[in-house]
């Protein structure tokens, strides 16, 4: 009897679920069927909801990350021809897109999703770091859980508002239905010219030029990081998007003219100086400190008179009292830590490749002539220290090619995680390195580059006291590097320890330090300049110190002639070069002129053959065109 029972509930249940399945079925039809009519019988609802889309989703996009109507329609009113310009690719992407799929709710969907959601990036990139989205930030898209710790995403009602209304203008659409009549195969070949017009007009320079002249685009060539936030001013978000992506991709990274085996040797051909200074007989641990987001603001203290500075850079004052103290010129601003790290770990400017944001991302997957490299090959044990996930920028993978024995990310850790704040505080890494230096037989070769004081800046006393939270941490960064100091003084073995900022901090777009500073694209040099400290136990002698500032890519060759480390015709010819040419940043200095060695050196090194001369061990020397037939 209970297996009958159970087996009648069962009946009912199917029967029951086969009836809710019809009756659903039949909804859905009859749904289906009131938009088929709606189709013919609003057909000048479907028109209007057809033609005004782009004008929409452009309206929609600009509005969100402006924030107020306000702003958009007086950016209308000075930049109209910008406006139309934003219109015409929008109309190319959205016809395109309705030619190839027919049914207009497609089309609108794929678009809006798309223009929205690079709308709300903006918008949270600009108020996080104070720097616009463009094209090659889309390279980051794989380490979104990463960017989610460093950005201000703050849900706002206006920015609800403004998706709630492009949701219901995309739920009109698909109500009212309306499609084309036209068959696949008279819409396919207009559907993709649209597309492919739209993708010349970013792609082609002999198009995009005269389109974006004719639509009064700006395409001034930015410097800086601030000329390009005055190039968005004047563009506006979706414009600025187009047109340096164009900029981008008109400008790859090529050979310099003069690019051959001859003119490198003859780029080399320089007398090596080959006196040894006792390096082979005592060689220092070398500790090379790449702090994140270190600036010392106090160069600012009269035009900030609200911010107490107090003790915050005392440590780091009292290290270089002992030491060396100077001034470098870094190739980045705000953010892309990684530039600076590809100068201090390769000895090679940005510049001469183009200044790109990830310069990890164009070198050849294969091992790297690297600063590395050299203290390897001079006896050294290396290692390269990073308190964060490897998988961010692919440091895990590319840093392998770098020379380093040893790899150690958050999870490598062999000391106890501390954290201040969002990040692993300084002192936890300073512990991880001393106890490489108390393990390791050989001397050492380390960098680190650090993550406590990477923003976000809203924790403290008072979120949105930027500056002030940032100081703090920066002081807490301080006072642990010179309980760092004090710890290797009771190691005893000689160590050298260098400490630079990669950058100065990403504050927010609006209201920040910067604006009230009056930072502009024409005096923004300034936040390029990095102070840093050499401290050493060894008795260097720094006599011989550069006495102007200099770019950080030199400071490998800096260190190596204080310690007395060997030279080859590579490294004598940057030192050489050194002289003729402190300073090579665009950044910095737009107007310095392009310098033939280090151009061609850089690319022999990061996408030639290595001709020039290199640590590299020969069993692992691979050929440019080898790596292209591996791949």
């Amino acid at each position: 009897m209970k297996e009958k029972a159970l087996k009648v509930k069962e009946n009912v249940h199917k029967l029951h679920e086969k009836y809710c399945g019809l009756k659903a079925v039949k909804a859905v039809k009859k749904f289906n069927r009131k938009r088929d009519h709606n189709t013919g019988y609003y057909k000048v609802t479907n028109i209007l909801l057809t033609v005004l889309f782009p004008v929409f989703i452009v309206c929609m996009a600009e509005i969100n990350q402006d924030k107020y109507p306000s702003k958009f329609i007086l950016f209308c009113a000075h930049r109209p021809t910008v406006m139309l310009f934003n219109i015409f690719i929008a109309s190319l992407i959205f016809y395109g897109l309705l030619l190839l799929f027919k049914k207009a709710w497609i089309a609108v969907l794929i678009q809006a999703v798309g223009y929205m959601s690079l709308s709300i990036t903006e918008l949270f990139k600009f108020g996080t770091n104070g720097n616009h989205l463009i094209m090659t930030d889309m390279k980051l898209v794989k380490s979104f859980k990463s960017l989610t710790s460093f950005a201000y995403i703050k849900i706002t009602p206006i920015l609800i508002t403004y998706v709630v209304i492009v949701l219901v203008y995309v739920g009109a659409v698909f109500w009212f239905n309306p499609k084309l009549k036209i068959k696949l195969a008279k819409r396919i070949a207009p559907g993709f010219a649209c597309l492919a017009g739209c993708v010349c007009i970013i792609t082609v320079p002999a198009v995009s030029d005269p389109v974006y002249s004719l639509f009064d685009v700006d395409q001034t060539v930015s410097t800086n990081a601030f000329k390009l936030n005055e190039k968005f001013d004047n563009n506006s978000f979706l414009a600025f998007f187009c047109q340096t992506a164009s900029e981008n991709l008109a400008n790859p990274l090529k050979a310099p003219e003069n690019f051959n085996d001859e003119t490198i040797n003859s780029l080399m051909d320089v007398k090596v100086e080959k006196e040894d200074k006792g390096f082979s007989e005592k060689k220092p641990n070398v500790i090379v400190v790449m702090s994140e987001s270190f600036a010392d603001f106090r160069r600012f203290k009269d035009q900030l008179p609200e911010v107490d500075f107090g003790d915050t850079y005392k440590g780091f004052d009292e290290v270089g009292a002992e030491g060396y103290k100077g001034m470098a010129i870094v190739p980045t601003y705000a953010s892309w830590t990684v530039r600076t790290e590809f100068e201090l770990n390769f000895g090679l400017p940005v510049r001469s490749l183009n200044d790109p944001n990830m310069p990890q991302r164009i070198i050849l997957s294969r091992e790297q002539p690297t600063i590395a490299s050299y203290y390897k090959d001079w006896g050294y044990a290396t290692a390269y220290v990073h308190p964060f996930m490897g998988s961010f920028y692919s440091r895990s993978r590319v840093y392998a090619n770098f020379g380093f024995d040893k790899l150690v990310f958050d999870e490598d850790f062999t000391v106890p995680l501390d954290y201040y704040g969002t990040y692993v505080e300084d002192k936890t890494v300073f512990n991880q390195i001393e106890q490489l230096i108390k393990t390791t037989d050989k001397p050492l070769f380390l960098h680190t580059t650090t993550m406590q004081n990477h923003q976000p800046y809203d924790q403290g006393e008072d979120p949105d006291d930027e500056i002030g939270n940032y100081l703090q941490w920066i002081g807490h960064s301080c006072d642990d590097f010179k309980v760092f100091i004090e710890d290797l003084k009771k190691i005893d073995e000689p160590t050298v320890v260098f400490l630079i900022g990669d950058h100065y901090p990403s504050l927010k777009g609006e209201n920040s330090v910067y604006d009230q500073l009056g930072m502009n694209g024409d005096n923004c040099s300034v936040l390029y300049e990095q102070p840093f400290v050499i401290w050493d136990n060894c008795g260097l002698d720094y006599s011989n110190m550069p006495k102007e500032e200099f770019s950080t890519f030199y400071m490998p060759y800096v260190i190596m002639d204080l310690i007395g480390a060997p030279r080859d015709r590579f490294i004598q010819a940057m030192m050489n070069n050194m002289d003729k040419t402190p300073i090579y940043s665009t950044n910095y200095d737009p107007n310095v002129g392009r310098d033939e060695l280090l151009d061609v050196i850089t690319y022999d090194r990061i996408l030639g053959d290595v001709v020039s001369d290199n640590a590299i061990p020969a069993e692992l020397r691979k050929t440019a065109k080898q790596v292209e037939e591996e791949q």
